[in-house]
């Protein structure tokens, strides 16, 4: 079983929560797509689009459990990330963890990514 991660305002996941689906945000909505990272990722996608921001959570989800719908695609540098074509059902999420941003202004993730 691979991981990936959705980082996602809290306000936002609880909404998902409440409906049972997690359907994005809005720059998933702008792309078509909703936008995971690896766990080797994951602090680079945080100190990129979500700098500074507090009140996130960070969501880990099983890849095999999404299915074709996920699909891997080059983006960043020429990487490859993990791109959702479809609603995460919260079904394949293994657990969510606060996101904090530290002292020195960076999130600080938990000790399984660090």
């Amino acid at each position: 079983m691979g991981i990936v991660y959705k980082i996602a305002p809290r306000a936002l996941w609880a909404e998902a929560v409440e409906r049972g689906v997690f359907t994005g945000a809005p720059v998933d909505h702008a792309d078509g797509y909703i936008h995971f990272s690896t766990a080797g990722q994951a602090v680079e996608t945080a100190a990129k689009h979500f700098a500074g921001q507090g009140d996130l959570v960070l969501v880990a989800v099983d890849d095999a459990a999404l299915g074709p719908a996920l699909r891997w695609e080059v983006s960043r540098g020429g990487a490859l990330f993990p791109h959702l074509y479809a609603p995460l059902e919260l079904a394949a999420v293994l657990w969510v963890a606060e996101l904090p941003l530290g002292a020195d202004g960076r999130h600080v993730f938990p000790e399984a990514l660090s």
